[in-house]
C-alpha cells in the first residue's frame, strides 16, 4: 500500500499545499508593496498640495493683519472713535471670522479618510486568512 498520494501529473499533495502557501505569501507581499506605493503617492500629493497652501496662508495672514489695521483706522476716521477703539473692534471681529473658518475646515477634514481603504481591507483579509491556516 502506498502512502504517497499523487495526482494525474505526478505531483504530491504536499507540493500542492506548498504551492498554495507560496502563492498566498506572494499575494500578501504584493499587497504590502501596493500599500506602500499608495501611501507614498498619497504623501507626495499631500506634500505637493501643502506647500502652496502654507505659502498662501502666510500671505493671507499678512493681508489679514493689514486689513485689520485698515479697518481700525477706517473706524477711527468715519465714526470718530479713538484709534484704540477701532483696533479693539477690528481685533474682536476678525478672530470670530477666523474661528468660523477653522471649524469649517476641520469639518471638511473629518469628512474623509486619507488612507487607501481598499488596500487596507484587502491586506487585513489576507492576514486573517494567513493566520487561520
Amino acid at each position: 500500500m502506498t502512502t504517497k498520494v499523487e495526482n494525474e501529473n505526478g505531483l504530491g499533495v504536499a507540493s500542492l499545499v506548498n504551492g498554495i502557501v507560496q502563492d498566498a505569501q506572494d499575494l500578501i507581499h504584493q499587497q504590502l508593496t501596493l500599500f506602500q506605493v499608495e501611501i507614498k503617492n498619497d504623501l507626495r500629493r499631500t506634500r505637493d498640495a501643502t506647500i502652496p497652501l502654507i505659502i498662501g496662508a502666510v500671505v493671507g495672514m499678512i493681508a489679514f493683519i493689514l486689513l485689520g489695521a485698515m479697518v481700525a483706522h477706517l473706524l477711527h476716521e468715519v465714526f470718530h472713535l479713538p484709534l484704540w477703539g477701532g483696533f479693539a473692534i477690528a481685533g474682536g471681529a476678525f478672530p470670530l471670522v477666523g474661528g468660523a473658518l477653522v471649524f469649517w475646515g476641520k469639518s471638511k477634514f473629518d469628512s474623509f479618510n486619507p488612507l487607501p481603504e481598499k488596500a487596507v481591507e484587502g491586506l487585513k483579509e489576507n492576514i486573517q486568512w494567513k493566520t487561520k491556516n
